[in-house]
């Protein structure tokens, strides 16, 4: 555990930039510092690694004093990652990543097993290995980075808004495989980012900090959005956090419909059958189950269904897996507002309209409000 106890950061010239600040960061976790410009939440992160000495309080890595340790080896037995990968320019991804194993008194041929071992593991071509940081995107330098944090196997990882500088879809997919790399390995984590939305999306738990280095609240994120703590914590949450907080109801508890669907090569009975029902719409889906679009009953003819003529199904969703944010997401997109779940082939398991969405959506807040009167 890292434990922050007191801290302050005061500088010459008298600007305070953390503020007696105390938190206990739980191991084998991921624990988010999240705030405006200017909050201190960067200067904290960095006082972890002594990158930045504190003025007073003590700050402790299971049980001893960081500040009576020496700081290289203190560093070293610490990830550290930055935005923009800070990635040496002049040596090899392979080279790159074996850094610290290197500076540890590994051997070469060890550091660069090692080295190729960790770029399987976060998602980057073995071809890539002998290019240069030049030769790569933005989203794979930033792989590289967080593989060379990981290189010496340290039990602690510091990450210093590692995906503030890459679009949107690349840094969804990065934020997707450092849950699964923290899943596999368990480190502690203290990620530093001024998204709310990657805060909740990441943080097993959120310290918000406001302007001047103060802590405003300390949570998992499911009750940092159900309970702010004040209207600093509310206002910078946003006002979408009623929506934010549906991420944390499963979809599993949506009841599926499955009579509005027809397969692509449907018999005329198989179609009469289904046109039968009050379904204003049918989903056809192609041969192997996965959906295809939306048709008026009216408009299907036996063995003459073209897919080119149906209505957009929006984008699926996948049933247990994605909340219900997702499934709500799903039904707004779609022009019929029917929701499309599938399983994890893709294949379609069902289908849910944004009534019963509303409904679901209904039950799990009032089983929320239950929760927490319980806990009181």
């Amino acid at each position: 555990m890292i434990r922050i106890d007191s801290v302050t950061k005061r500088y010459p010239d008298g600007t305070v930039a953390v503020d007696r600040l105390s938190l206990e960061i739980p191991d084998r976790s991921i624990t988010v510092l999240v705030g405006p410009s200017g909050c201190g939440k960067t200067t904290t992160l960095r006082m972890i690694n002594r990158m930045v000495e504190p003025s007073e309080g003590t700050i402790s890595l299971d049980g001893v004093d960081i500040g009576r340790q020496p700081v290289n080896s203190l560093r070293r037995s610490m990830g550290y990652v930055i935005q923009n990968a800070g990635l040496f320019p002049h040596r090899t991804i392979v080279d790159n990543i074996a850094t610290v194993p290197r500076l540890l008194g590994w051997t070469k041929q060890k550091a660069r097993e090692r080295a190729r071992e960790l770029m399987e593991r976060v998602g980057l071509d073995a071809a890539l290995a002998r290019r240069y940081p030049y030769q790569l995107s933005g989203g794979q330098q930033q792989r590289v980075g967080v593989a060379r944090a990981l290189a010496a196997d340290p039990p602690v990882l510091l990450m210093d808004e590692p995906f503030s500088a890459v679009d949107p879809v690349v840094r969804k997919g990065l934020q997707e495989e450092l849950l699964r790399i923290q899943e596999e390995l368990g480190k502690t984590i203290v990620f530093v980012t001024h998204d709310i939305d990657e805060a909740i999306r990441l943080g097993t738990m959120v310290a918000v900090m406001r302007t001047g280095g103060r802590l405003a609240q300390f949570a998992p994120p499911a009750e940092l959005l159900s309970s702010p703590a004040d209207a600093f914590v509310e206002d910078f949450l946003g006002a979408d956090r009623g929506i934010r907080r549906l991420s944390f109801f499963p979809s599993e508890a949506l009841p599926l419909e499955k009579t509005p669907i027809v397969a692509l090569d449907a018999s005329a009975e198989q179609i009469a059958s289904r046109t039968t029902t009050d379904a204003p719409y049918l989903l056809v889906t192609a041969v192997d189950g996965k959906p295809l679009g939306w048709s008026e009953p009216g408009d299907l003819i036996a063995g003459d269904i073209e897919p080119e003529r149906l209505l957009p199904y929006g984008r699926p969703f996948e049933y247990g897996k994605d909340s219900l944010r997702a499934a709500l997401d799903c039904a707004v997109l779609s022009p019929t507002g029917w929701a499309v779940a599938v399983d994890g082939t893709g294949r379609v398991v069902g289908v849910v309209s944004q009534q019963t969405i509303g409904e679901a959506i209904r039950s799990a807040h009032a089983a929320g409000r239950a929760d927490e009167k319980v806990a009181g």
